[in-house]
């Protein structure tokens, strides 16, 4: 569906966060900090629409005001089919989670591999410097991105770990012999031999079943990376911390694929900085 023009009744940019659930987004706090920092006259709001109602709503963005948005779960691939520019990126990836519109065409990014890598370079810089394999856990969307970055990043070996290694099959064949699927029994050797362990599951979050694997296998240089950020710390981050490894929490990933949007809606390009983190961390241990 082609966007609508936009109502010329404001010149103030205004963007949504939409998702459904969305009360929980962090992203509108991310959002108007940045704003405050560049004394921009902008706002940044949560949209909660369901998954029927979402190609209507999108459609209409410019006509409701809005110069983009961004889009959470379990809008992404939804999002790109609705797209009339990709970036190559997320074409490859075939999920967006960064709308703006252009010369009235819908396009769209993925940012959420720029969100990883930044956190990554942020929290454990050089962590994957002669990086030559990786374990990642889960098969889902985030483990789409997380592959895809680090294949920029010429990691060798992809490990990918699932409890259905069907799932794990499939979606390594997507990206080519550098990622290989593997079940769960694999996990121990696997470990042995990995520079860095990525969990992309939902295991370890507050309400969700604890992420229960050994760590000892880990060689003593590799990094742990959770996508989770609530709780800031999951069981697993404070399992590697005791053995001395570098970790990388979820929140990083959060903050630094928020860069992106602002930049294209805003036209500044904001900096992850120590001061919002403490404010997002701070709300997260509030409502935790």
């Amino acid at each position: 569906m082609k966007p609508e023009p936009a109502a010329k009744t404001s010149t103030v940019p205004k963007v949504c966060v939409i998702g459904w659930p969305i009360k929980h987004s962090r992203s509108p706090l991310i959002h108007s900090y940045w704003l405050d920092q560049f004394k921009i006259s902008g706002s940044y709001e949560r949209a909660e629409v369901r998954p029927e109602e979402f190609a209507d709503f999108v459609g209409n963005l410019a006509r409701n005001g809005f110069v983009g948005a961004n889009v959470t779960l379990p809008h992404k691939e939804a999002a790109f089919a609705l797209c009339d520019i990709k970036t190559d990126l997320a074409a490859r990836l075939e999920a967006v989670n960064t709308l703006w519109i252009e010369a009235g065409k819908l396009c769209g990014d993925n940012s959420d591999v720029a969100g990883f890598l930044g956190a990554l370079d942020q929290d454990a810089p050089g962590g994957d410097v002669g990086l030559e394999r990786a374990v990642i856990l889960g098969a889902g969307g985030a483990a789409r991105a997380i592959i895809a970055g680090l294949l920029l990043r010429s990691v060798k070996e992809i490990m990918l770990v699932n409890r259905t290694e069907a799932r794990a099959e499939e979606l390594a064949a997507r990206f080519g012999p550098a990622v290989k699927a593997h079940g769960l029994a694999d996990l121990p050797d696997l470990l042995g031999r990995a520079g860095l362990l990525v969990n992309t599951t939902s295991l370890g979050m507050t309400g969700q079943p604890m992420l229960d694997i050994d760590l000892e296998t880990l060689p003593a240089q590799a990094v742990v990376n959770d996508i989770v950020y609530v709780p800031l710390e999951t069981g697993l981050l404070h399992r590697a911390r005791s053995r001395g490894l570098r970790v990388v929490g979820g929140l990083g990933m959060l903050l630094h694929q928020a860069v992106p949007g602002f930049e294209h809606w805003f036209g500044q390009r904001p900096k992850v900085s120590s001061e919002l983190r403490t404010l997002i961390e701070a709300d997260v241990m509030a409502k935790s």
